[in-house]
């Protein structure tokens, strides 16, 4: 039977499969390992979480989880240019300098208000619906509501859209 190395009480058997120390808090204190996990944003959508260990750490370093989208969308770090090839290797890079914000021109007119989304106003929306419910044709709905059938019948359609019927 397997025995705690700090303490030397017996192991449990499916314990014993993977750890060498029992459950008691002063052996989890001397014998725990704590593991630094690292993220690695691979794509736009989610991050990989890696454990860090050595492999871990040489591939980082290689550049294998560099981010792709970089290169088209802008860079955190400069990139060498001219002026740092003439700079020689072993040269830090300078980070690059920010631009000034351009002044924006000064409006002459103010902005212009769009029209209403819908040519019918809500109240008539609301009629049409209550008709509708009551079993009323497109047809009798607009004539009593002074719309076409047309704009009666977009009223029914964009609620059942909405979930509203």
């Amino acid at each position: 039977m397997a025995q705690c190395v700090t303490c030397g009480s017996e192991l449990h058997p499916d314990r014993a499969k993977k750890y060498n120390y029992c459950m008691k808090p002063e052996c989890q204190e001397k014998n725990l390992k704590a593991l630094t996990l690292v993220a690695v944003g691979v794509n736009k959508s989610a991050e990989q979480y890696l454990l860090l260990d050595e492999q871990t750490q040489n591939e980082l370093a290689s550049g294998k989880f560099a981010d792709q989208r970089r290169g088209s969308f802008g860079t955190s770090v400069p990139t060498s240019g001219p002026s740092d090839a003439a700079a020689g290797p072993g040269t830090a890079a300078r980070p690059a300098r920010p631009q000034p914000a351009r002044p924006q021109p000064e409006r002459r007119h103010p902005p212009v208000t769009r029209a209403p989304r819908n040519p019918w106003t809500k109240s008539q929306e609301r009629l049409a619906l209550l008709y509708n419910e009551q079993g009323q044709r497109p047809e009798e709905i607009a004539r009593k509501l002074g719309l076409s059938t047309y704009t009666v019948t977009q009223i029914i359609l964009g609620s059942r859209n909405r979930g509203k019927l």
